[in-house]
């Protein structure tokens, strides 16, 4: 026999979205740093390379989102950027959904105290994103987006700036090739871009570079060197905000060839200016 109290989890378990599992997993990975923030001159580390550093908290939160991805859809397939790839199964024949984490952008920030960090996480069928979510504890910036519903920022929608001039724009990079010892890198783009507009940000977090595109406070966001996991969510929330994203050529090869995103009327410009050369 079903009690009130029994039909109204049911109804709630029914009528608990996609959107609002990832929004609660945000938050609550979110509240994970904030803790070990007044914990971190004791954080452990790891280096990836002699520039890329790995906290304990990077894994604590990937394992907490890996944890609770597994506990509610044990059949989803996750993309994780400190654990890889852990393959699901499929459901009468459809495509397994993927799940793609980056449990903290911005760990450099994290670690040194610093606001501008995140953690990012994509929902994915097919091979094309359709929802994702980025969380800044420090700052409360929740970013979400579901395709072809639009993006918001806390709840209130959000779109792209409407700059038309590089003289009048500010744009973001970032430098994932100097950490990585590429000889190729993004200084002679940014020693090129840079004198014609007017200003530049380096936030550290492509994730968060993504979606300031997204709510326009840049204009426009470029950077080599990165990975799914590093764009994933904002990508859709930057697009669903009005954003073009391409790689360095205009095309989709991103982030392998490079990524760019802007407003409309700057994207072309930009394309224009990664494709001059020395």
């Amino acid at each position: 026999m079903l009690y009130p109290k029994h039909i109204g989890q049911l109804l709630y378990f029914w009528n608990y979205t996609l959107i609002e599992f990832l929004k609660e997993m945000l938050q609550d990975a979110g509240r994970i740093c904030l803790e070990a923030n007044a914990d971190q001159n004791r954080l452990n580390l790891e280096f990836k390379n002699p520039k890329d550093l790995v906290t304990e908290t990077d894994k604590k939160v990937e394992d907490f989102v890996i944890n609770r991805i597994r506990s509610r859809y044990p059949l989803h397939a996750i993309f994780g950027e400190e654990t890889g790839k852990s393959p699901g199964r499929s459901e009468s024949g459809h495509a397994t959904p993927l799940w793609v984490i980056d449990p903290i952008d911005g760990t450099t920030s994290f670690f040194h105290g610093q606001p501008f960090y995140c953690v990012s996480i994509a929902y994915q069928e097919n091979g094309t994103t359709l929802m994702g979510g980025i969380y800044a504890p420090v700052l409360d910036q929740l970013f979400l987006a579901e395709k072809g519903k639009g993006a918001f920022l806390n709840h209130c929608p959000i779109r792209v700036s409407s700059c038309s001039r590089l003289i009048d724009s500010v744009m973001a990079t970032g430098f994932a090739c100097l950490r990585a010892g590429l000889k190729e890198n993004n200084l002679p783009h940014f020693n090129r871009i840079v004198p014609k507009i007017r200003d530049i940000r380096r936030f550290g977090s492509a994730a968060l570079d993504l979606c300031y595109v997204a709510c326009g406070k840049v204009d426009g966001f470029w950077e080599m060197e990165l990975n799914l996991y590093d764009i994933a969510a904002g990508v859709i929330i930057a697009r669903e905000a009005g954003a073009l994203v391409s790689d360095f050529s205009g095309g989709n090869r991103f982030p392998e060839k490079g990524i760019l995103a802007a407003n409309p009327a700057l994207a072309t410009l930009m394309v224009d200016q990664l494709n001059q050369r020395p």
